[in-house]
């Protein structure tokens, strides 16, 4: 007899091959321009008599972060004309621009604020720090002959980017 194999059987067990396919996507992150202005000083006090010049070269601090390549500037400019009494019976008041600041930007002098302008206190053409950069306003006033009281006023501060 004569033997003819027609097929062979395997022990072995193959999986079946997969189709694949493939493709790509496009991932973007779009990054917008932010400027925050943060812990700023929220009180100061300036304290003397009547023709003493009274100056505090650290009364105002705060921090200003911004990724604008181009950076920024910081101003402040009063909200009010004058410092204001605080006991109700008291008419007197300090003009404003007898208050005077220095800031980065002054380099060194001190400059009146203006009610109808604000005063520029910092600048930096190119971004903050990555934790933000730490400004320091320093604060100066002669004080007038006005009656004995707290006279206040607020401080409006802006940062802008370039």
């Amino acid at each position: 007899m004569t033997g003819v194999t027609i097929g062979q059987l395997s022990g072995q067990v193959t999986t079946a091959q997969a189709d694949t396919s493939t493709d790509t996507t496009v991932a973007n992150v779009e990054v917008g321009l932010a400027i925050t202005l943060t812990e700023l000083t929220p009180t100061f006090t300036l304290s003397g008599n009547p023709g003493d010049t009274v100056t505090d070269p650290d009364a105002v601090t705060m921090r200003v972060t911004t990724n604008n390549f181009a950076g920024y500037t910081v101003t402040v400019q009063p909200t009010s004309q004058n410092l204001t009494p605080s006991i109700g019976a008291n008419t007197d008041v300090i003009p404003m621009n007898l208050l005077e600041v220095r800031g980065p930007f002054q380099a060194g002098a001190y400059v009146p604020l203006d009610p109808d302008a604000p005063v520029q206190v910092a600048r930096k053409t190119e971004r903050s720090a990555d934790g933000g950069d730490v400004i320091t306003n320093g604060y100066r006033i002669t004080i007038p002959a006005v009656r004995p009281d707290t006279y206040s006023g607020t401080l409006l501060y802006s940062a802008i980017t370039l």
